[in-house]
């Protein structure tokens, strides 16, 4: 008569002991589960991930909406015009806001103070601790950043130069046809639609990237061996 017991286990110590690992986003878990990060990560990478997949609809339907509605205004008007039409809206609310609710007390002859002030008092100073986590965040990701394009433009592995080489040329036609701003549309309709569309379709679309990339693995393994002083790479 084990199984209760174990049943009420804490969900930590029930995943260990049975070895099973934590479903991953899109397949049996919880709508509203994230992936498996870091302590320190696990706030703003969640919320990001509940953003994409559409876990609340309302607030990712504002984000997604106000982004486009941005972009689409960069690409007809100029990044000057768009930053202050922008900050006049902004403005045009908040001023409004501020004399209508002064116009209200001064007729009733309230007290309530400023309509802002809750807003006013809060908080927003950066502390140096914080300041410095999110420095030394970024250090990390540059430095990965560093190492890698020392690495391809240096060619220690001759392929992945070539990967990269063959990329730019594609790309040099992909500048032909679109723009940044036209790319940066096309890349928020990706990432607001790709995630939700293989979460549905995980299974197929699966079945279809691996062997897409077993075609590309078998390719590049033959490039190598017929490059001379080519040195195959470990298997992963």
């Amino acid at each position: 008569m084990a199984e209760p017991s174990a049943a009420t286990q804490s969900p930590s110590v029930s995943s260990s002991s049975s070895g099973a690992e934590p479903s991953a986003p899109g397949g049996g878990g919880s709508p509203g589960a994230c992936p498996a990060l870091g302590a320190k990560s696990c706030g703003s990478s969640c919320a990001v991930h509940d953003l994409i997949f559409w876990r609340d609809v309302k607030k990712t339907g504002f984000v997604f909406g106000t982004t486009l509605i941005v972009l689409l205004s960069l690409a007809a008007f100029s990044v000057i015009s768009v930053v202050s039409y922008l900050i006049l809206a902004l403005l045009s609310v908040t001023i409004s806001f501020r004399v209508y609710k002064s116009v209200i007390q001064a007729v009733q002859k309230s007290e309530e103070g400023h309509p802002f002030k809750a807003y006013l008092d809060v908080d927003i100073t950066l502390s140096s601790e914080a300041f410095h986590n999110y420095v030394n965040a970024a250090m990390v990701h540059i430095n990965r950043a560093l190492k890698l394009i020392i690495r391809l433009f240096l060619v220690e592995d001759l392929v992945d130069s070539l990967k990269l080489a063959v990329f730019m040329w594609l790309m040099t036609y992909v500048g032909a046809v679109f723009n940044g701003i036209t790319l940066l549309i096309l890349a928020e309709l990706l990432v607001f639609s790709v995630p939700i569309v293989y979460e549905k379709y995980k299974t197929q679309i699966d079945h279809y990237v691996g062997i897409a990339r077993d075609q590309t693995k078998s390719i590049v393994e033959k490039i190598q061996a017929k490059l001379p002083g080519m040195a195959k790479k470990k298997a992963e």
